[in-house]
């Protein structure tokens, strides 16, 4: 009996493979994806923090952070630009929060993780974790005459105290409610003065008591309202508050004894000044030159030591003993964002810019797009544009500023979407490279790429998020600046250099995904705005149209409700628009955005692509799989690629792009 049964088992094991296997024998094979690593296309230094203290070898060092995964500490000779240390900060993605204690210990705060380390003299860095369970943003630290360590949080705006010889933490809790970020913190006799975000608040906090006093708004500020407390220095017995951005704006100067503001310097650069200096002056750079700033007198005397480019503030500022020629006694020393170092000597009157080596590190690739010969890659932060041969992964790296979005239109121009500012570029890969603001050529090269757009004056944009071409024009998708809600959708076009701009084409919603198809713009929105402190009003995102002719919205609607943004649309080879919100990916009719097909992948409500070839749609999915789904009534999404990622892109009708952190990869589609 036993024998009969197990020739029964035998049999149908032999039938049943052939039933499931004859079909795929017959028909067409499906595609293959294999997955070829192309390396990592953009590299750069980009600090943020830094301070000037005393270096590993005793004498002065400029210490700094270098941005990247992980982040590093780093400590340069100032006399040299060379390296003194180099160490990693595992967990770390950078900092903007660097100070020492008296005893030469260095702290960083970090982000994305919201830790602590420490770098005592002699020893190893230590990780001492997260302060405040809640915060993953350390903003600013700064330290007491007891070596006790404060600091600035998001995203519930508390500062803390850490006590450098118990590791006893003390939370001072929220210093202003609905001010989440705690965004610049210094200390002095017993107080701290800690500046706020979205609003400019600055508020003085008793370390004993804990009690929290509001400073009156400086004069001439007006409301608060949308403005950041960007720096905060406390020198000399005044607090130096510059409310403003990375950009120039004014430095108030508050009095503490008096407790009144006794100054205002107009056009002052961050994100720190000096220590006050023997004198009884500091220096701080103002219209893009450093100078000398004497308090008792209120007045400014220029250096002659000029600064160029879109970002001219110092990542760190003191003063050194160089020992060099024309640098006797003591000269002011810093650095700035690309990792050069200033210097200036106050007795010869000498004055430097000069690279130094600081060890650059991979930039986390944000944009990613492909052309008939070349793929190109954006940075996130960092930023940069990298031109990348597609077969063998060489990279042309171009300094620039941080790229939300990419794409080569149809007569090979390449366009950037650009963060902030939402600033649109056309960039020909035929001339040399020359960007006036992050990374000029020779004196005469004219810029390229070229600014077209800037969206922050008058539609209050920072981010251009999404691009796509339309009959020769170039749409770009947008979200605003900023504690505010409402994207926008610009038609540029090139031949007459003018746009056409749509604040709010979509009621309160910024603008995450574009395509177009016979001169209809299709949209993805979001009910994000431009800061996460901002109360969305609407509960999902939607997909719209947009007639390019006519200047009207076609229509809009919720494809997936209770999502709460559609992060990318593509028009696919069956003619209907396809998006993705979250873990559902679903295709409307483009005549009427009616709800045609609707597929749940997904297990999380990450922000995924959708891209289409000539015979299929394909879309990222919880940023660890990428879905396959061909035309047809019975077309069942299939996994193509499973592999963690960021960004998906296309190139042709057999090649997709995936980027992977800093690793840029091409998914050949074969069969």
């Amino acid at each position: 009996m036993r024998s009969v049964r197990s020739l029964l088992a035998l049999a149908l094991v032999a039938l049943l493979g052939t039933t499931l296997t004859t079909p795929a024998q017959a028909g067409p094979q499906p595609p293959v994806g294999t997955v070829v690593s192309l390396g990592t296309p953009l590299s750069d230094v980009l600090l943020i923090g830094g301070t000037v203290a005393p270096g590993p070898n005793g004498k002065t060092a400029i210490w700094n952070v270098s941005t990247g995964s992980p982040a590093y500490l780093n400590a340069i000779d100032p006399a040299t630009g060379d390296s003194l240390l180099s160490v990693a900060l595992p967990g770390a993605d950078g900092s903007y929060a660097v100070a020492a204690t008296p005893d030469g210990t260095i702290y960083v705060g970090t982000y994305n993780n919201g830790h602590l380390y420490r770098l005592r003299p002699g020893g190893s860095v230590e990780d001492l974790g997260r302060p405040i369970a809640s915060e993953s943003f350390i903003w600013r630290i700064t330290t007491d005459d007891q070596g006790n360590v404060y600091g600035g949080t998001y995203p519930n705006g508390k500062v803390f105290r850490y006590d450098d010889k118990t590791g006893a933490i003390r939370d001072y809790g929220t210093v202003l409610a609905g001010q989440t970020y705690v965004k610049s913190i210094d200390y002095a006799g017993g107080k701290v003065y800690a500046g706020t975000m979205p609003d400019a608040h600055i508020l003085e906090l008793d370390v004993s008591t804990g009690a929290v006093t509001e400073l009156p708004s400086p004069p001439g500020l007006g409301d608060p309202s949308d403005k950041v407390v960007y720096d905060l220095n406390a020198r000399g017995g005044r607090v130096y508050a510059r409310i403003s951005t990375a950009f120039p704006g004014p430095l108030y100067v508050w009095d503490i004894a008096s407790r009144t503001w006794v100054d205002e310097i107009p056009n002052a650069h961050g994100l720190d000044i000096s220590p006050i200096g023997a004198d009884g002056s500091l220096y701080l750079i103002q219209s893009s030159e450093l100078k000398k700033y004497d308090p008792a007198t209120k007045t400014l005397t220029g250096t002659g030591l000029t600064f160029t480019g879109r970002i001219q503030n110092a990542r760190s500022i003191g003063y050194a003993d160089l020992n060099l020629p024309d640098y006797p006694g003591t000269s002011v020393v810093g650095t700035l964002w690309r990792g050069e170092e200033f210097r200036y000597n106050p007795q010869t009157g000498k004055s430097e810019i000069f690279v130094t080596k600081v060890r650059r590190e991979p930039i986390e690739i944000l944009s990613v797009a492909g052309g008939r010969n070349n793929i190109y890659a954006g940075g996130f932060l960092n930023g940069g544009v990298s031109v990348v041969n597609p077969t063998t992964g060489e990279a042309k790296f171009n300094r620039f500023s941080q790229v939300e979005a990419l794409m080569e239109g149809s007569n090979g121009t390449v366009w950037v979407g650009a963060y902030p500012e939402a600033r649109l570029y056309s960039y020909d890969t035929t001339k040399p490279w020359s960007s006036p603001e992050y990374s000029p050529g020779p004196p005469g090269t004219p810029d390229n790429p070229k600014q077209l757009l800037n969206l922050k004056p008058d539609l209050l944009q920072t981010r251009a998020r999404a691009l796509t071409e339309v009959n020769g024009k170039i749409a770009v998708g947008t979200v605003p600046d900023g504690d505010r809600l409402g994207g926008a959708l610009v038609i540029y076009d090139p031949t007459t250099n003018t746009a056409e701009k749509y604040r709010n084409v979509v009621q309160d919603e910024s603008v995450f995904g574009l395509t177009s198809h016979c001169g209809i713009v299709y949209g993805g929105t979001s009910i994000a705005g431009g800061l996460t402190t901002t109360p969305p009003t609407r509960e999902a995102g939607t997909v719209f149209a947009w007639d390019v002719a006519n200047k009207k919205k076609l229509w809009e609607t919720v494809p997936v409700p209770g999502r709460a943004t559609v992060s990318s649309v593509t028009i696919g080879p069956d003619g209907l628009l396809w998006g993705v919100a979250g873990k559902t990916v679903f295709a409307v009719a483009p005549d009427s955005g009616k709800l045609k097909k609707s597929f749940t992948l997904g297990t999380t409500n990450s922000s995924g692509d959708i891209v289409a070839t000539s015979e299929a749609v394909y879309v990222s999915i919880d940023l660890n799989k990428i879905y396959r789904i061909a035309p047809g009534k019975n077309s069942v999404p299939t996994v193509f690629v499973a592999h963690a990622h960021r960004r998906l892109g296309v190139r042709g009708d057999h090649q997709l792009l995936m980027t992977s952190g800093s690793e840029l990869f091409r998914i050949d589609i074969s069969r």
